[in-house]
């Protein structure tokens, strides 16, 4: 697949910041695809100390969750590691390795936030937005909101609120374990974005995509 790069990487925080700001403005909140046959996990890592930054997507049937397809890429880290700006350090590889896979996903799940981010516009938003693809954050930690408690039972959920805003679901993907932290990237709605991570969880506390690439991503 083809993307068309839209701004610099090597860039200021405060610039960053701005193209955070311009890009949330094009971040769709409803359902705008059609049939998911292929769905594709989302991960990164990194090498010689931060120095290489190391990007994974692994592709699986969906609903069948069978391994099909993944790539791989290297790309010098040209951002420092700070809170909030988690996408200007990785999504260039992740993109390198988008444009690489020979089968397309319909569905990229991100390791990552998605609207759940001080200013709207977290990794999934960002990625989604820059491929034009159906993306949906899902995080393993909180990075902004509250909650109330989320109930034991698989499935369960509750709202992420922040500033008065829902901003993302805190969802119990396997019972008396810790939850995960879901919001919606771009062109999907939240309660889509929920049906489908449980849909891509099996046994394991995170989906199977998450699973994958995070292997892959690792090494």
């Amino acid at each position: 697949m083809k993307i068309q790069q839209r701004h610099e990487w090597t860039l200021t925080a405060e610039a960053a910041v701005g193209i955070q700001q311009d890009l949330r403005q094009e971040v769709v909140t409803h359902d705008q695809f059609g049939v998911v046959n292929y769905v594709a996990g989302i991960d990164v890592g990194f090498e010689e100390d931060g120095k290489i930054t190391r990007a994974a997507v692994a592709v699986l049937t969906y609903p069948e969750l069978q391994f099909c397809d993944h790539a791989i890429a290297w790309r010098p880290t040209t951002f420092p590691y700070i809170p909030g700006f988690l996408s200007f350090r990785e999504v260039p590889a992740v993109l390198d390795a988008l444009e690489t896979v020979q089968t397309v996903p319909d569905l990229l799940l991100c390791d990552g936030q998605g609207l759940a981010h001080p200013r709207r516009f977290g990794i999934a938003c960002h990625l989604g937005v820059l491929t034009n693809m159906p993306t949906i954050g899902v995080a393993k930690s909180l990075l902004v909101g509250k909650y109330g408690e989320v109930p034991e039972e698989r499935g369960a959920w509750v709202e992420l609120q922040h500033k008065g805003e829902k901003i993302g679901a805190v969802l119990r993907t396997r019972p008396k374990t810790k939850p995960l932290f879901i919001s919606l990237g771009h062109r999907i709605s939240l309660e889509t974005s929920l049906s489908y991570v449980m849909g891509c969880t099996t046994k394991y506390r995170l989906p199977e995509t998450t699973r994958h690439a995070h292997k892959l991503a690792s090494g």
